[in-house]
């Protein structure tokens, strides 16, 4: 038979090619899953601190499994911005975070931000950049929702390298 093959099995997803195939996920059926995500961890914290931080060990999870299959980022964040006050740190901005974006935050949660998932994802110090990375909100004049910013701060043993490669 003619065009009919026994298709490649791969054991592990790292081992699949990443130009087969599509390369994009269902933003609902990610907005689905990143809603449990939340909601399960809900259940198994008494505050939101505790809450923000089982989505960073989430996150950190998912950052050491995908950190290999990043090629690029199709959309550039809102800004980048390099800290005035330290010089250890930097800042990347968004008007609407993707993971904030399909997530109704109750009034008793206040301030409760998922950014936390992406600032626990771990990229960085998972490429040897190691930093303490964490989500907040920022309020923007005449906007009812608020910009999130994802403050990282490098390990001191980040900039003596940059100094002496720099």
């Amino acid at each position: 038979m003619i065009g009919v093959g026994k298709a490649k099995q791969y054991a592990n997803v790292l081992d699949k090619p990443l130009s087969r195939g599509r390369q994009e996920v269902s933003l609902s059926a990610f907005a689905f899953l990143f809603s449990e995500l939340v909601q399960y961890n809900q259940t198994q914290v008494d505050n939101i601190a505790e809450l923000e931080r089982r989505l960073e060990d989430a996150g950190y999870a998912v950052g050491a499994r995908v950190l290999e299959l990043l090629c690029h980022r199709e959309k550039v964040a809102d800004s980048l911005e390099k800290g005035t006050e330290h010089e250890d740190e930097y800042m990347i901005s968004e008007k609407e975070l993707l993971v904030n974006r399909f997530i109704s935050v109750p009034k008793d949660m206040g301030a409760f931000n998922c950014g936390a998932f992406v600032a626990g994802i771990g990229v960085l110090e998972n490429a040897g950049f190691p930093a303490v990375v964490t989500a907040h909100f920022v309020p923007i004049e005449g906007q009812q929702r608020p910009r999130t910013t994802i403050l990282i701060k490098f390990a001191e043993e980040v900039l003596q390298r940059e100094a002496r490669f720099g």
